[in-house]
């Protein structure tokens, strides 16, 4: 049996705090406002049971989970943590799940800004976070994105929850080859294969969330991190595409950030950066932001 260990995360929104698992809890997302609205998630039951809970979010390996004004986190996060890992330890389960075989996945093709990149879009969750492959030996822990590389026109990877994003080499061209890998992904996605090594992926997620740690940042890195969560990430993502903080320096006011997916490497970018990005930090933060510099991931 899996031994369940929980990792409290913050978010930008100080009344939710993410319960982070070290294995898989559910395929799907779930938001739950009540507890009659969890009836089919035996875990969430429980936790309403407890006053101060107001939402609870379940996806992927964690759960998120928004209280009432009536206490504060610090409070009340360690006995919470501690009640999942028992619940979970337990064997008790947390989503009565639907078989996949009832909805099957559709998937559906749309351009991105990047002329050589284009998004395949799935009904269903894939992965549990962002991922990239640059090549086949990135994806050795990934079924999907192994197979998806043999296929000799594509040259990158780029998985997010629902979708995935593909960059060709420039001998190929798009209304050759769309259809060929939406059916692809779509039979594979059906077939209940693995899409990603389940420790991988986990292995993934926590490494992520403590590549740059929020609460050892300086300020200004914070407000950088939150702007860039709320306002920028949202409509990176609908291109087929992510934006990471990096680093803040302090002494040129310079932003460094990682583009990934259909953002690397697309002619666009710039303009995106400089108009879009670099505009809204420098009015949002004034001078403590001089100049943002994006590197392609």
């Amino acid at each position: 049996m899996k031994e369940f260990n929980i990792t409290t995360v913050e978010t930008n929104n100080p009344a939710i705090l993410k319960f982070e698992a070290n294995h898989f809890l559910a395929k799907g997302n779930y938001e739950f406002k009540n507890i009659d609205d969890a009836k089919n998630s035996p875990l969430a039951q429980q936790l309403f049971h407890l006053p101060f809970i107001k939402t609870v979010y379940i996806s992927g390996n964690f759960i998120g989970i928004e209280r009432y004004d009536i206490v504060q986190w610090n409070d009340v996060k360690d006995e919470v943590a501690q009640n999942l890992v028992e619940y979970l330890n337990a064997g008790e389960p947390v989503v009565i799940e639907e078989s996949d075989a009832k909805t099957p996945t559709t998937v559906y093709a749309e351009v991105t800004p990047n002329p050589a990149v284009m998004k395949f879009v799935a009904n269903r969750m894939i992965v549990p976070q962002t991922l990239e492959f640059k090549n086949i030996d990135d994806a050795k822990n990934s079924d999907l994105a192994t197979e998806l590389f043999h296929f000799p026109f594509i040259k990158e990877l780029f998985f997010d929850t629902n979708y995935i994003s593909v960059t060709k080499y420039e001998r190929a061209n798009w209304e050759e080859i769309s259809m060929e890998l939406r059916e692809f992904i779509r039979e594979y996605l059906n077939s209940g294969k693995s899409v990603i090594d389940e420790a991988y992926a986990t292995e993934a997620t926590n490494s992520s969330s403590a590549t740059v740690p929020v609460e050892e940042l300086d300020e200004t890195s914070q407000q950088i991190i939150s702007i860039l969560d709320e306002y920028v990430k949202p409509a990176v993502a609908s291109d087929g595409g992510n934006i990471v903080f990096q680093s803040y320096e302090e002494e040129s006011k310079t932003v460094n950030v990682v583009l990934q997916g259909a953002c690397s490497g697309c002619p666009s970018s710039t303009f995106t950066l400089k108009n879009g990005i670099e505009t809204m930090l420098k009015n949002m933060l004034g001078e403590k932001v001089n100049e943002v510099v994006a590197i392609n991931g």
